[in-house]
C-alpha cells in the first residue's frame, strides 16, 4: 500500500470543472487522485488544503525553534513547531506528492511559499553541519524514493520551455529546486494556460491538460507502483 499526499494550494476553493469561477489546479489534482484511487483503492490518500488553510508564516520564534537541538527545546519551542511537524510528517510518509500550485503573479502563491517554508527543516528534511567537509548541507529524503507531480494553471500562454515567456516562468522551477533541496528529485508536470483568455483556447488547454493527467497516473501506476498494484 502506497501514501499519495494531495496539496491545493489555490485560493479558489472549487473546482472548475464543478463551478464557473473554480481552480483549474483543483480540478487538475481531483482528477489525478480519482483516477489513482480508481486504480489503487488500497492506497492512503491525505489531503491538505493550503489555499483555504495556509500554514502560519515563519517568525524568528520559528527559526529559534527549529535551530535549538531537538534535547535542548523549551515546551514553547515545540508549540511553535507541532505545524511544521505535522506537515514535514505528512510529507515523509508519501510515497507521490501531487501538488496544484497556480500561477500567482510569476510564481507560486504565498501559501505554498509558506508550506515551503515549514517543510524545509534542519535535521527532519535536510542536515547541516558546518563543521562536514565541502557542502555542509545535504537532503535527508533522497533514499526514500519519493515523487513530486507540480499541476498548475496560468493566466497568459507560452511559459513552457522554448516558449514565448518562458523566462517568467518560477513555479515549477522554484518549487522543483526546494524539494530537490529535501532529496526529491523524481518530478513531473502539467499546466493549463490561458485562463485570463477565457475563450474556446483555454478549453482546449484544458481538455489537453485533463489527457495528459490521464495519460500519467496510468504510467505511473504502470511502472513506479507496479509491484504494490499487483
Amino acid at each position: 500500500m502506497a501514501t499519495l499526499l494531495h496539496i491545493d494550494a489555490s485560493a479558489r476553493p472549487r473546482r472548475s470543472d464543478q463551478d464557473r469561477f473554480g481552480s483549474h489546479t483543483r480540478r487538475l489534482t481531483a482528477r489525478f487522485v480519482e483516477r489513482w484511487a480508481a486504480a489503487r483503492p488500497r492506497d492512503r490518500i491525505i489531503y491538505r488544503d493550503v489555499g483555504q488553510s495556509p500554514p502560519q508564516p515563519v517568525t524568528g520564534r520559528w527559526i529559534h525553534a527549529a535551530f535549538t537541538k531537538p534535547e535542548q527545546r523549551e515546551p514553547w519551542m515545540h508549540e511553535v513547531l507541532a505545524e511544521s511537524d505535522a506537515l514535514v510528517d505528512e510529507l515523509i510518509e508519501a510515497d507521490v506528492i501531487v501538488a496544484g500550485i497556480p500561477m500567482y503573479n510569476f510564481g507560486p502563491p504565498a501559501q505554498f511559499k509558506a508550506y515551503i517554508d515549514n517543510i524545509v527543516r534542519v535535521g527532519r528534511t535536510f542536515g547541516f553541519d558546518r563543521t562536514r567537509p565541502g557542502d555542509p548541507y545535504w537532503p535527508l529524503l533522497t533514499e526514500h524514493g519519493k515523487r513530486l507531480v507540480v499541476l498548475s494553471s496560468r493566466g497568459d500562454y507560452g511559459y513552457n520551455e522554448n516558449e514565448r515567456i518562458h523566462h517568467l516562468n518560477h513555479v515549477e522551477s522554484s518549487v522543483r529546486t526546494a524539494f530537490r533541496y529535501l532529496g526529491i528529485t523524481a518530478f513531473e508536470s502539467i499546466a493549463s494556460e490561458y485562463d485570463e483568455f477565457a475563450d474556446e483556447r483555454l478549453q482546449a488547454s484544458l481538455a489537453r491538460a485533463d489527457s495528459e493527467v490521464d495519460a500519467l497516473v496510468d504510467r505511473l501506476v504502470a511502472t513506479v507502483m507496479l509491484p504494490e498494484a499487483a
